[in-house]
């Protein structure tokens, strides 16, 4: 719903607009997901747009959010352009809304892996916190660290 909040400001970049926005809600690899999401999707639309460049989300084949933005893109941004897609209503995404703006900002352990998410995570101490809910993270969902 948020990623192409962006389309309407900056359409070249609007994934890292929509990305910037949810950085402090969303797990890293979502955050980079969003940030990538109009590359990937480029894969659909670059012959109608007579691109000369096929595939450019080939530059970004050995990151490990690859395959995970490539599904996203598959299953969820590609299938909102079909006219016959049955959408529900907006507020039947308002609770999702709420539950994800009102998680713990940098919530995700591995928030800390990256430097500006590990300062912001230390300045989120400054900031209100009623309300704010803490997030479990599974282990099989946190980095693989060595």
């Amino acid at each position: 719903m948020f990623h192409d909040l962006g389309e309407v400001m900056s359409p070249i970049n609007h994934g890292e607009i929509a990305a910037g926005l949810l950085r402090p809600y969303v797990s890293p690899e979502n955050y980079w997901i969003l940030a990538h999401h109009e590359v990937f999707q480029a894969y659909y639309f670059q012959d109608a747009a007579q691109l000369s460049i096929r595939d450019s989300r080939e530059h970004f084949r050995s990151h490990p959010h690859f395959d995970a933005c490539v599904h996203f893109c598959e299953k969820w941004d590609q299938a909102s352009f079909d006219p016959n897609y049955n959408t529900e209503p907006l507020s039947f995404f308002e609770p999702m809304v709420k539950r994800i703006f009102a998680r713990k900002p940098y919530w995700h352990p591995d928030h800390a892996q990256d430097p500006m998410n590990a300062a912001k995570m230390e300045m989120a101490e400054g900031y209100p916190s009623e309300g704010r809910v803490e997030v479990d993270v599974p282990a099989s969902k946190k980095a693989k660290v060595s």
